[in-house]
C-alpha cells in the first residue's frame, strides 16, 4: 500500500530512489472497514489521515439527526480541527468504504523531518494545497443555493454521486432527501 503513499507525494515532486525508500520505511498504514467511526464527538483526535483508497464522511449530530459536512476521497487529507487545537471533537468521521489510509501524527511527522529534512519542501507545498483547497470549497459553496450546490458538486466531484448515498448527499447539501429528488428530476428534464 505504501505505493499508493508514493504515487500521491509524486504529484507534488519527482522522488528519487532513496526517498522512496525512505517513505516506504517510515510511512504508517492502516485500514478500516466500512462503517468504523474514526473519531467520535467528544474525542481527541490523535491522528490526521490521508485517504489512500474509500470514502469517508464527517459529520453532526443535531438533535440525534445526522447533518453531513463533508466527504472525502482518494488522495485527500483528513486533518481533524480537534487534532490541530487539541480539543474534543465536535463532530464524527466515519468510513462509508472499506478504507485504507496514510495515517499522520504530530510526534512522528516532527521527528521524520528532523531526521530527513530533503521532504520540509514537500510537506510545505501539500500543506499549502490543503490549507488553500479548503478556503476555496468553504468559500465557493457559501452562498450557493441547494440546487447550485448540487450542480457544482457534479461538476467538480462527480464521484461522489457513485460513492455516496443519495440521503448522504442531501444532508450535505442541507436539504431532505426529497428534495434532492425534486432537484435531480428538475435539472433530467431541462436537459
Amino acid at each position: 500500500m505504501s505505493k499508493l503513499l508514493i504515487e500521491y507525494f509524486t504529484q507534488y515532486k519527482s522522488l528519487d530512489i532513496e526517498e522512496i525508500r525512505i517513505i516506504e520505511e517510515n510511512c504508517l498504514i492502516k485500514s478500516h472497514k466500512k462503517g468504523t467511526i474514526l473519531l467520535k464527538e467528544g474525542e481527541y483526535a490523535k491522528e490526521s489521515y490521508l485517504v489512500l483508497k474509500g470514502c469517508v464522511r464527517s459529520y453532526f449530530l443535531v438533535d440525534g439527526e445526522e447533518k453531513n459536512t463533508d466527504f472525502f476521497l482518494e488522495n485527500e487529507p483528513i486533518v481533524p480541527v480537534s487534532y490541530i487545537k487539541k480539543q474534543p471533537s465536535e463532530y464524527y468521521i466515519e468510513c462509508l468504504e472499506d478504507c485504507v489510509f496514510s495515517i499522520g501524527r504530530t510526534e512522528r511527522t516532527e521527528h521524520f523531518l528532523k531526521k530527513h529534512p530533503q521532504f520540509i519542501p514537500l510537506y510545505r507545498k501539500i500543506s499549502d494545497d490543503f490549507t488553500t483547497n479548503q478556503l476555496i470549497s468553504a468559500n465557493k459553496f457559501r452562498n450557493l443555493s441547494p440546487e447550485e450546490h448540487y450542480l457544482e458538486l457534479r461538476k467538480y466531484r462527480p464521484d461522489l454521486f457513485r460513492r455516496v448515498p443519495q440521503y448522504h448527499l442531501a444532508s450535505y447539501l442541507g436539504i431532505k432527501p426529497q428534495s434532492l429528488s425534486r432537484i435531480r428530476k428538475r435539472i433530467a428534464h431541462q436537459k
